[in-house]
C-alpha cells in the first residue's frame, strides 16, 4: 500500500536550487558543459544554481570522499534558503553513501529533489524518509542539452516541480528522442545540436483496460545496488505500484535484465503491482537492444504468472534526451487502450 509521502514546495522563478554532485564528479572534468547546464536552468526557469563546498571538486576526490557527498545533500535539505536540489550528473556509487545520510534531515526539511541514473539510490533514501522525489534531468544531461534545452524536457520539469496542478496526461514526444555522443571534452560543440531520430509512440506491450498505482522504480542497474539495503522499499511499498525501468548507457543485457527480475518475482514484487513502465532505452550499438530489454520483461513475467500485467514501454525516462519528469509516490494511469500514461495529481504543493 501507498505510504503517504511529503511533497515538497513548488519552484518559482527566484527559487534557489542547490546543485550536488553526489556520486561522479563531472563538474570537476567537464567545467564547461556544467557552466551550460547552469546557464541554462537559470536561463529557463529563472532560477538561482548554487553549488553545495564539493560540488565542483576534481572527480578523482569526490570518488574517495563519500561522506563529504552525503555531508553536502544533507547541508542543502538543511539550509532554509535553499528550495530545491538538482545533481549535477549521475555515476556508479550513490550507494556509498548509505552511512553517512541522515533521514531524518530529509523528512523535516521537504524540498524538491531531482535526479536520475545512479541517484535512484537516493531516491529511493528519500521514499524511505517519507519524500516524494522526482526522476528527471540533470544538471549535465538534461539542462545542459546541446544548443539549449529540449522543449519536451523543459516543458516537463515546469509541470512537475513549478505547477501545483494535476500533471495529467504525458504528452506524445515529437521533437525526436537523441543518444549521440558529442565528446563534453570540447566545448566548441556545446552549441552544436545532437542529431534526433523519429520518436515513436510508447506501445503496449501486453494486458488491457486500465490500471493506477503510484510511481516507484528507476535506473535498474541501481536499483540491484539497493536490495537488501535499508533503502530498499517494503512489499507493503510495492503493492500497487507502476514499476517503472529504465537501463543506462551501459546497455545491460536481456539476460541480466532477465536474471534481475526473477529477483522481483521471488521477492513478490511481480506479484503486487499493478504495471511496469519501459523507457526508451539508449540502444547503444545495438538497434535491436530495446526489443530484448521488452522481450526480457514479458518473459519473467509470463513465467510469473503475470502475462496479463499491462506493460507500456518507449517512455522518455531513460539515458537518451528529451526526458520527462517522473514524481515518485505520486498516483498515475496506465490506460492500455490508448497507451498512455497520466498522472492524476501533482509533484508538489
Amino acid at each position: 500500500m501507498q505510504k503517504p509521502l511529503l511533497k515538497p514546495r513548488q519552484l518559482r522563478p527566484g527559487s534557489r536550487i542547490a546543485t550536488v554532485s553526489p556520486s561522479w564528479g563531472g563538474p570537476g572534468t567537464f567545467p564547461s558543459r556544467y557552466q551550460a547546464g547552469k546557464r541554462q536552468l537559470e536561463e529557463t526557469f529563472g532560477v538561482t544554481a548554487v553549488e553545495m563546498q564539493h560540488t565542483l571538486a576534481a572527480a578523482d576526490w569526490v570518488s574517495a570522499n563519500p561522506k563529504a557527498r552525503a555531508d553536502d545533500l544533507m547541508a542543502a535539505f538543511a539550509d532554509p534558503s535553499i528550495d530545491g536540489i538538482i545533481t549535477t550528473i549521475g555515476g556508479e556509487d550513490c550507494i556509498r553513501l548509505l552511512p553517512f545520510l541522515d533521514l531524518e534531515v530529509i523528512r523535516h526539511n521537504p524540498k524538491v529533489f531531482l535526479g536520475f541514473s545512479d541517484t535512484t539510490a537516493l531516491h529511493l533514501a528519500c521514499y524511505k524518509a517519507g519524500l516524494g522525489s522526482f526522476y528527471g534531468p540533470a544538471i549535465m544531461a538534461g539542462f545542459a542539452e546541446n544548443a539549449g534545452m529540449h522543449a519536451y524536457t523543459a516543458e516537463s520539469v515546469r509541470r512537475a516541480l513549478f505547477n501545483t496542478d494535476p500533471i495529467r496526461a504525458i504528452p506524445r514526444n515529437a521533437e525526436g528522442w537523441t543518444s549521440e555522443h558529442l565528446g563534453w571534452d570540447q566545448p566548441a560543440l556545446q552549441s552544436r545540436q545532437r542529431t534526433l531520430t523519429l520518436a515513436e509512440p510508447p506501445r503496449i506491450l501486453q494486458g488491457s483496460g486500465t490500471v493506477q498505482g503510484h510511481l516507484l522504480g528507476g535506473c535498474i542497474e541501481v536499483l540491484e545496488m539497493t536490495k537488501g539495503t535499508a533503502w530498499w522499499p517494503s512489499l507493503d511499498d510495492w503493492t500497487g505500484a507502476i514499476l517503472f525501468l529504465e537501463t543506462s548507457e551501459d546497455v545491460p543485457s536481456g539476460n541480466f535484465v532477465r536474471y534481475w527480475l526473477r529477483n522481483y518475482a521471488a521477492q513478490g514484487i511481480l506479484g503486487v503491482v499493478k504495471g511496469i513502465l519501459i523507457a526508451r532505452a539508449d540502444p547503444g550499438t545495438n538497434p535491436r537492444y530495446q526489443a530484448q530489454i521488452e522481450d526480457a520483461v514479458t518473459t519473467v513475467l509470463a513465467q510469473s504468472g503475470r502475462e496479463h500485467m499491462p506493460v507500456l514501454s518507449g517512455l522518455d525516462f531513460g539515458h537518451t534526451q528529451p526526458m520527462l519528469t517522473l514524481p515518485y509516490g505520486a498516483l498515475a494511469e496506465l490506460d492500455c487502450e490508448a497507451a498512455t500514461l497520466t498522472l492524476l495529481e501533482s509533484g508538489v504543493v
